[in-house]
């Protein structure tokens, strides 16, 4: 509805933002590093998040709780996004890959290779 903001810190935290308010409205904890960034889900309920822990968190902003962490990643994971009216995130890691996840079940379908450097973000078209 873009009323709200989702933020990514290297507090560890992810929070959610009202603009019409101009403050926080929910602190999502759960990483134990820095979260390097967020995606929101296209239907306004899932934020995912990317965090320098080689993990991703799935959260379900209405029980504002984790619903999965996403581990697979041998460094830090350094982008997460969703594939827009989907059930899909891709993740960018360190570990020089790219991660297709179905955020379903909290497993990886794919992963890319052949970056030889760190990979800093990934987007669908």
């Amino acid at each position: 509805s873009g009323t709200q903001l989702v933020t990514s810190s290297g507090d560890t935290t992810v929070r959610l933002w009202d603009l019409s308010r101009s403050g926080c409205i929910l602190t999502l904890r759960g990483h134990s590093r820095a979260v390097q960034g967020c995606s929101w889900h296209s239907c306004g309920d899932f934020v995912a998040s990317a965090s320098a822990d080689c993990t991703s968190k799935i959260w379900d902003v209405n029980s504002e709780r984790c619903r999965y962490t996403l581990r697979g990643h041998k460094d830090s994971v350094n982008s997460i996004e969703f594939l827009p009216f989907s059930s899909t995130v891709v993740t960018s890691s360190a570990d020089k890959t790219l991660s297709l996840w179905d955020v379903r079940k909290g497993l990886r379908v794919y992963t890319f290779q052949g970056h030889v450097h760190s990979c800093n973000h990934a987007t669908f078209n």
